[in-house]
């Protein structure tokens, strides 16, 4: 208990010192009309904007580009007749000037400089425009531009409806994994065979974990299994589904354009319809988020009852490796697989549909029928394994 309250003091303490010197931002720039650009660093493509803050007491009015030029080597980078507009904030007002319609303006790399003339004073704000690195390059060009793209030409086919893309992909990721899910079931279900034969041996080997470690990996071996078979592909489809989650949020955004193929430059993505049977792909609302989430549990409880073989026979209980006189603490408590396919079968559903609840329902409707095609999957290998 002490040390917890020591840590809520030590806590205050540090900030109560960072609120010291740092004081109010807002205080310091009374009286003043700040420039900022939303990023120091861009990479390409840049989407670049210009926040502006009036924290004077009377309203501005300036036209974006009569008042702002944008310069890189002392050369403009910006056409005058686009984005010209008049715009007039009041005190106390915030707004932001975005340029993410120009990100072809921002293709060179190089240092840029924003110059701002109001009222006989200039300001300047500076940032900088680079390639992404090594990394961002790989996952850009090897996951990220073939999904969007197919994205659009699909959304394209489908009549502009991203709903029914969702679908699209869905399937089509799940062909072209099918061998690898093919695998992982089978693996699954040849563990839930050897169960008996794991805990024969917790019980007989339970004062002696070393000779248990070897003994399992023997019993794998000779079983030609692996406790860690579907890890795998489960890991195989994370990157898959973060940059599906990470598509969708921004496909309208104006500076994807730059990863589009060839034949697809011309496409307006305008055009995209995120109206899917009166549900919103990219909001979580409280009825058609609810929904949704109970949904993907249902189907997703019909998944995992199907892909496990309860021993409802079995009178086995829970091996725990007992404690030896030279050691100092209890060692871990071995998983009783009963007790980890009960969690499967209602832990994981419960945990898909807060998630799902949470995210955007895009991200459900994947969800949804990538289950549901794994559910007619389950029935096939349950078919063959039995045989």
């Amino acid at each position: 208990m002490k040390k917890v309250l020591d840590f809520i003091l030590i806590f205050l303490l540090t900030f109560l010192i960072i609120n010291l010197f740092t004081g109010d931002k807002t205080n310091e720039n009374a009286g003043e009309i700040v420039f900022k650009v939303s990023d120091n660093s861009y990479s390409i493509p840049a989407e670049v904007a210009l926040h502006v803050e009036n924290y004077s007491d009377t309203s501005i009015n300036f036209n974006t580009c009569e008042s702002i030029q944008i310069t890189r080597l002392w050369e403009s980078v910006l056409n005058e007749s686009v984005l010209c507009q008049d715009m007039t904030l009041a005190a106390g007002a915030k707004d932001t000037i975005s340029y993410a319609t120009q990100y072809e303006s921002f293709l060179k790399t190089g240092q840029y400089v924003f110059e701002i003339n109001l009222d006989d004073k200039k300001y300047l704000e500076v940032f900088d425009v680079a390639y992404k690195g090594t990394f961002s390059k790989i996952f850009t060009d090897v996951l990220y531009a073939p999904i969007y793209n197919l994205i659009i030409g699909l959304t394209k086919t489908f009549n502009n409806s991203l709903g029914w893309w969702i679908i699209a992909i869905t399937v089509i990721l799940r062909i072209l994994l099918l061998w690898p899910q093919h695998k992982m079931m089978v693996s699954q279900r040849k563990l839930q065979a050897v169960q008996p034969k794991i805990k024969a041996l917790q019980e007989k080997h339970k004062k002696d974990h070393q000779k248990l470690g070897l003994e399992m990996m023997e019993l794998y071996k000779k079983e030609n299994v692996s406790p860690f078979g579907s890890c795998g592909f489960l890991l195989l489809q994370m990157p898959v589904l973060f940059v599906i989650y990470h598509v969708i949020l921004q496909i309208q955004d104006p500076s994807n354009a730059y990863h589009l193929y060839s034949f697809l430059t011309n496409y307006n993505l305008g055009n995209i319809s995120y109206d899917f049977f009166g549900m919103d792909l990219l909001a979580s609302g409280w009825l058609h988020g609810l929904v949704l989430a109970l949904v993907v549990a249902l189907i997703q409880f019909i998944q995992v009852k199907l892909s496990l073989s309860f021993q409802k026979n079995s009178q086995t209980k829970p091996v725990v490796l007992e404690k030896k006189k030279d050691q100092t603490g209890y060692s871990a408590m071995m998983p009783d697989q009963d007790m980890l396919n009960k969690f499967m079968l209602y832990g994981m559903p419960a945990m898909v549909a807060v998630f799902t609840f949470t995210f955007i329902a895009g991200v459900g409707i994947y969800w949804w029928i990538s289950t549901l095609f794994m559910i007619f999957q389950q029935i096939v290998v349950n078919k063959i394994v039995k045989k």
